[in-house]
């Protein structure tokens, strides 16, 4: 009787398994895969933003252990993993190559070799498998994940902050964007990270496992930000691009004087190290919070957001930091405008967002190519049509608003 049962059970899951992969079968199912920078992510997806299944190889670890991302590295971490990390994507999802209707797959910007495995790999599979091929802006991705979750209308504004770009634009349609600002030198999560590797907190206790700009926020909550008061970057410049490589040098000049005050070497960690942190993320938050808000005078005067419930999205690797968030809420609760952010998960590269940003291509016939034609990667791409001199030509004065943040 035993064996019976166990036999019907079997067949009772063959049978549930075999209906959720006809009704899987039956939509058009986008395979995600993401290679920018240091993550080997992969998802399938149903044209209803459905995740089927999804795969993730993160290079955090390898890279914690040299002091930051060397390309070559993790160019070959990625060629190590995205096989494996797509069959596993495919596998959890109960999905067939034969069965998709597109692959879709970051193509610009970020670093040169990881793109270029991620392109190599989906241009073998799409011609293996006669499919579709959507090449994918990286940053147009973020900018799109909140829609996967909330039925977010265009047009919108999104600030996209990450470890490799900071941007600030007007979202109209999935492949329509205002490009008000931009970083000149180097990205908010970049600074954070190399601030945190020269305080060398890697060797705190409560940071061993965490990325630099993990380890900066989690010791800011117990600093005295006032201690170090560094000057908010481009005070002076009325537009709405960003730059971090000024700040950064404010706080390596702080760290060495405290060095020499404590009569320590460099790589020893100092007494004042969550103050330090705790000033360096503020004054990142403060430099955000005050483009943005140029951002949103600048869209309100030119009719560019609609006047009932304008929005905010915040998106990319560093909008998973509370701090940053709770600052420019302060910003949107004084302009008028509703601030959303992505589930923290999915602010982080990943393979469901490059999915997603497929799916909303395919809905819309946008950028499919089919799977002959030739595609370049390229390591550095501005998203849509640029309005930075426009905005900076508006130079526009922004009236005081207090930060007020409790942690």
């Amino acid at each position: 009787m035993f064996p019976t049962k166990v036999k019907r059970l079997l067949q009772l899951r063959n049978t549930l398994w075999g209906c959720a992969s006809l009704k899987a079968h039956c939509s058009r199912l986008v395979l995600g895969i993401e290679t920018s920078c240091d993550d080997t992510g992969a998802a399938v997806m149903d044209e209803t933003g459905k995740i089927l299944g999804e795969s993730l190889h993160s290079q955090k670890e390898v890279h914690l252990r040299t002091g930051g991302i060397i390309p070559t590295v993790a160019q070959q971490l990625h060629r190590e993993n995205i096989e494996r990390v797509v069959q596993e994507a495919l596998e959890r999802s109960h999905v067939a190559p034969s069965w998709l209707s597109a692959v879709a797959t970051t193509v610009k910007p970020g670093l040169g070799l990881s793109l270029g495995i991620g392109l190599d790999f989906s241009r073998r599979f799409v011609r293996q498998h006669n499919k579709p091929f959507i090449p994918i802006h990286h940053m147009e991705a973020h900018a799109l994940t909140v829609r996967m979750h909330l039925p977010v209308p265009f047009p919108f504004l999104v600030l996209l902050v990450s470890g490799g770009h900071s941007l600030l634009a007007v979202a109209r349609g999935v492949d329509d964007f205002l490009l008000l600002g931009h970083s000149l030198d180097e990205a908010p999560g970049d600074t954070m990270d190399k601030v945190a590797r020269r305080l060398s907190l890697i060797k705190h206790p409560q940071c061993s496992t965490l990325s630099g700009g993990q380890a900066l926020e989690l010791l800011a909550k117990d600093g005295d930000r006032s201690r170090f008061p560094f000057r908010t970057p481009m005070g002076q410049t009325y537009d709405c691009c960003f730059s971090f490589a000024g700040l950064r040098n404010q706080v390596n000049m702080a760290i060495m004087k405290k060095e020499a005050e404590e009569g320590i070497e460099q790589g020893t960690l100092l007494s004042c190290v969550k103050d330090i942190a705790a000033a360096t993320q503020h004054t990142v938050a403060c430099h955000l919070a005050k483009r943005t808000h140029r951002a949103i005078v600048f869209c309100k005067e030119n009719g560019m957001l609609p006047s009932s419930n304008p929005i905010l999205v915040l998106s990319g690797g560093v909008a998973s930091n509370e701090y940053i968030r709770k600052t420019l809420s302060n910003i949107t609760e004084t302009t008028g405008l509703h601030l959303l952010c992505p589930p923290a998960k999915f602010c982080t590269d990943n393979g469901v967002m490059i999915a997603w940003n497929g799916v909303e291509r395919l809905r819309e016939g946008k950028g499919i190519l089919p799977p002959n034609v030739d595609v370049c990667y390229e390591p550095k791409a501005l998203l849509g049509v640029d309005m930075s001199a426009e905005v900076r030509a508006a130079a526009i004065r922004l009236p005081s608003v207090r930060i007020k943040i409790h942690n």
